[in-house]
C-alpha cells in the first residue's frame, strides 16, 4: 500500500526514498502520520524540559539535528540527517551546512551584542533556518521548537503560543502563518513575531 501523503500549501513533498525511510509501515495516511509525529513531538517537548539546556550548545548544528532527531526519531530513519536532494522550498542541499554556520555565528552575535530584542532574534533564527530547510521534512514545526527553546533557554522568556496550533491542518491558521512568512521572506518580520505571540 505504501503511504499515500497530501500537502498543504507550504509543505514539502517527500522524494520516494524519503518515504522509504517511514519506521512505522502500518501509516498509511496524512492523518495518521501527523497523530505519529505530534507524539513524537511532545517527547521531544518534554526533553526540552529536563534537558537543562545551556545557551552555547544550543548555538551548534549538533544540537540542530539532536532536535529534529529527538522530535522526528520514532516515526522516520533520516530524522537528525540533513537532506540530500533539493527540494521545492530551501537553499541547495549542498549549502546546508555553511549556510546553517553563517546562521548560528550570526544569531550568537545578535546574543551577545543585544541587536534585536529577544523574541525578535528567535523569530529571525527560525525564519532562517525554515529557509536553509536542513531537512527533508519537518522543518516548519522544528524551526519553532527551536525559536521556543532560544526563548526559554537562552533568554529565560516565556516560549511563544503560535496560536496554540501545530500548523500542520491547512486552516485559516496555516494560511496567517504562510502569509507572515512570505512577509518575513520580504524583510518585513513583525507579523512573523506577532503571529508566534498570539
Amino acid at each position: 500500500m505504501g503511504l499515500n501523503l497530501k500537502y498543504t500549501d507550504g509543505q514539502t513533498p517527500l522524494d520516494e526514498d524519503e518515504k522509504e525511510g517511514l519506521k512505522i509501515k502500518s501509516i498509511t495516511t496524512q492523518k495518521e502520520l501527523d497523530e505519529f509525529e505530534q507524539l513524537n513531538i511532545e517527547k521531544a517537548v518534554e526533553w526540552t524540559i529536563h534537558a537543562n539546556l545551556k545557551p552555547e550548545k544550543i548555538m551548534s548544528e549538533k544540537f540542530i539535528k539532536d532536535v529534529h532527531q529527538k522530535m522526528y526519531g520514532d516515526v522516520w530513519k533520516w530524522a537528525g540527517e540533513f537532506r540530500r536532494s533539493n527540494k521545492n522550498i530551501g537553499i541547495n542541499w549542498t549549502q546546508i551546512g555553511i549556510e546553517l554556520k553563517n546562521l548560528i555565528d550570526d544569531t550568537k552575535y545578535w546574543i551577545e551584542n543585544k541587536t534585536y530584542l529577544p523574541e525578535e532574534i528567535a523569530i529571525r533564527f527560525k525564519h532562517r533556518i525554515v529557509a536553509i530547510h536542513c531537512f527533508p521534512n519537518g522543518n516548519g514545526r522544528h524551526s519553532r521548537m527551536m525559536a521556543d527553546i532560544i526563548m526559554e533557554s537562552v533568554f529565560g522568556k516565556e516560549i511563544f503560543s503560535w496560536y496554540k496550533s501545530n500548523m500542520v491542518k491547512a486552516d485559516e491558521t496555516r494560511k496567517s502563518y504562510i502569509a507572515a512568512l512570505r512577509e518575513a521572506d520580504n524583510g518585513v518580520i513583525n507579523p512573523l513575531i506577532e503571529f508566534a505571540k498570539n
